[in-house]
């Protein structure tokens, strides 16, 4: 059949559909769902968060091999060099791997804040390039000298004339042989597109001026630190869906590093274009979000600057590039199990029908029973009719609640089934849908766990798990487990999501949301005091087999108000006093108590699932609280 998960637009290849399931597509080909059967049966519940070192290790690879190639083909002169932006996602599991997999490439870290440049200190090889951009103090600059002579190959990027100004009066404070290299970011005309172009063009947050760079060319002469000036630096903005505007960028910037080349800034030898590279996250083909290719992207600017050193006769710089998204993005995927779906009420099941109905209700029931292909759009023309005529009677009295109740799941049984059987793409249809969609309640906080969505309306791809060889009929919204109304990926015409009809009760129903690795985890919030997922590293041996390590999972309620500044010493005493002195208990049934309350204060805020003809949850696979 084909797929209605769009998984050729945005997967990139690293998943593939066999049989029923989704699988890596590495190695042996593991599936999600045998990785994700595999963690829960041991214990763990809720939402996973899944990360896959080997896709970090190709999207890496691929950006060096991407220019590198660009390079030998444009016969050009400059070296490139890449470094990760910290803020895109500082996890550990994720840092670490990161290092881990790149150091063939001599890969390093960009980091916008103290605690940023901490991580970068630490986790760097030496050697490998540091570049710390975004506003500084005294202490922040202060530690990138500390770092320089470390012997680390760090960059300190100015983002303003008092920035440079405490720079220079750190390196007099120091005095030591070892400078840190500096880059300035500039401000340019050009910007970028969508949500996030106000990060270029003149009303930008960062970056010097024309007149501001010309004093701070001054500056560096003055005091001697031109021999240092070795990068210039710009950014026009995150998930860059349009290559135009990089290309006008690049014009525009490498004639500023021409211009200042030709000035005497001898040592000036690097273009860092910024971040911007973008992520496909579309699952329907009329609505993909970037217009370019990689290779597309490593020729243009290649190419472009290639041809502004010809004409400027200045050497062609080495390029860097700060692209997280691109790297990030693809190595995480959230697992969460459906709960409930919430329009199940309409089912056949649920009908109340009399020894004598209505007569309108018996035809709704002949009509549903005798609906073939052939008479499809005429039964369903009759079934809308018949109804508003019912809803009209029920207003006047004259017929009851259960009436109602079975004009409801008649109709939408019709609605339901006409729809697979004409499968056309009217827009009559299409409306339709809208009445039957059903609302799946899944096990995850899209606050936590998807802000992108919740505050940029940003599209992940989403999908079942396995049954992927059984066509979906049902149009789905997702429903979040927070107590908000915002907590909800509707169901949208333009771009429809489809999931199976399943029975929880019978048996369990993952999602899995696609392409979480970039941002989302950094800006994830506790709303309802709903932590970062369970998650879990998938690393694969030398035999193609997989192996889980470096579980670490979500926080239980108490650690959860510690981090909060509750006095969870407090509270344990005030929920125990509380149960001591219940005068509607007796001492069996308080020890019972007791132990139930630590138990559950020991498991995260995330809703147990019971596993299907399991009737027993697994315990928590790290208590800390006694279970008595």
């Amino acid at each position: 059949m084909n797929n209605p998960y769009g998984i050729n637009i945005w997967s990139d290849n690293n998943f593939v559909i066999k049989d029923s399931t989704i699988n890596i597509n590495h190695q042996n080909q593991p599936s999600l769902l045998e990785i994700t059967q595999d963690i829960r049966n041991r214990g763990y519940r809720g939402p996973l968060l899944l990360r896959f070192p080997h896709l970090i290790k190709k999207q890496i690879s691929t950006l060096y091999s991407e220019f590198n190639r660009a390079i030998e083909e444009f016969n050009y002169q400059g070296n490139f060099q890449a470094v990760f932006p910290l803020k895109v996602n500082q996890f550990p599991n994720f840092i670490n791997a990161l290092m881990e997999v790149s150091k063939e490439y001599n890969y390093g870290l960009e980091a916008g804040s103290k605690a940023e440049l901490i991580i970068a200190m630490s986790h760097t090889p030496i050697g490998s390039p540091i570049t710390v951009n975004g506003f500084k103090d005294r202490e922040m600059i202060s530690l990138c000298f500390i770092a320089s002579n470390m012997g680390h190959n760090i960059t300190i990027t100015i983002e303003g004339i008092g920035e440079l100004e405490t720079i220079i009066e750190v390196n007099r404070e120091f005095n030591s042989p070892t400078v840190p290299k500096i880059g300035i970011r500039v401000r340019l005309h050009s910007s970028g597109v969508g949500i996030w172009a106000k990060s270029g063009g003149y009303s930008s947050k960062f970056g010097l001026t024309a007149t501001e760079l010309l004093e701070a060319y001054e500056l560096l002469k003055k005091h001697k630190l031109l021999e240092h000036f070795w990068m210039i630096h710009f950014h026009i903005g995150s998930q860059m869906g349009d290559i135009a505007p990089l290309k006008k960028a690049l014009r525009e910037a490498g004639n500023i590093y021409a211009d200042l080349k030709n000035r005497g800034a001898e040592a000036l030898n690097a273009l860092n274009i910024g971040g911007g590279l973008a992520v496909e996250y579309s699952q329907h083909q009329h609505a993909t979000e970037m217009n370019y290719s990689l290779k597309e992207f490593s020729n243009d600017v290649i190419f472009l600057m290639k041809e502004i050193s010809k004409s400027k006769g200045i050497e062609e710089p080495d390029i860097f590039t700060e692209s997280g998204r691109f790297i990030a993005s693809s190595h995480a995927v959230l697992i969460a199990p459906v709960l409930e779906l919430f329009s199940q009420e309409y089912h056949e099941k649920s009908l109340r029908l009399k020894e004598k109905n209505p007569p309108l209700i018996q035809e709704l029931y002949d009509l549903w029973k005798a609906l073939n292909r052939t008479n499809a759009r005429e039964y369903l023309h009759d079934s809308l009719d018949h109804m508003e005529s019912l809803l009209t009677l029920f207003d006047l009295g004259y017929i009851d609640l259960e009436d109602r109740s079975n004009t409801e799941i008649l109709v939408n049984l019709i609605v339901k089934k006409s729809i697979v059987l004409l499968n056309d793409g009217t827009d009559e249809l299409k409306k339709l849908q809208d009445r039957i969609q059903e609302r799946y309640l899944v096990n995850f906080s899209a606050f936590q766990s998807l802000p992108d969505f919740w505050g940029l309306k940003q599209h992940f791809p989403v999908l079942p798990i396995d049954k992927l060889d059984i066509k979906p009929t049902n149009p789905a919204t997702i429903w979040d487990i927070t107590c908000d109304s915002d907590g909800e990926i509707e169901f949208k015409r333009d771009l429809p999501l489809y999931l199976h009809d399943i029975d929880v009760t019978k048996e369990e129903y993952f999602l899995a949301f696609f392409l979480t690795g970039a941002y989302q985890e950094v800006l994830g919030m506790k709303h309802n005091l709903f932590t970062h997922p369970t998650e879990a590293t998938i690393i694969f041996d030398e035999n193609g087999d997989y192996t889980i390590s470096n579980i670490i999972e979500s926080q239980n309620i108490m650690d959860v108000l510690d981090d909060i500044d509750y006095d969870t010493n407090w509270i344990d005493r005030q929920l125990k006093r509380q149960l001591d002195e219940s005068t509607v208990i007796n001492q069996m049934q308080r020890d019972e108590l007791l132990g139930k309350l630590y138990l559950y204060l020991s498991e995260n805020s995330y809703l147990k699932t019971v596993q299907v003809n399991n009737s027993i949850t697994p315990p928590a696979p790290h208590a800390k609280y006694p279970t008595h």
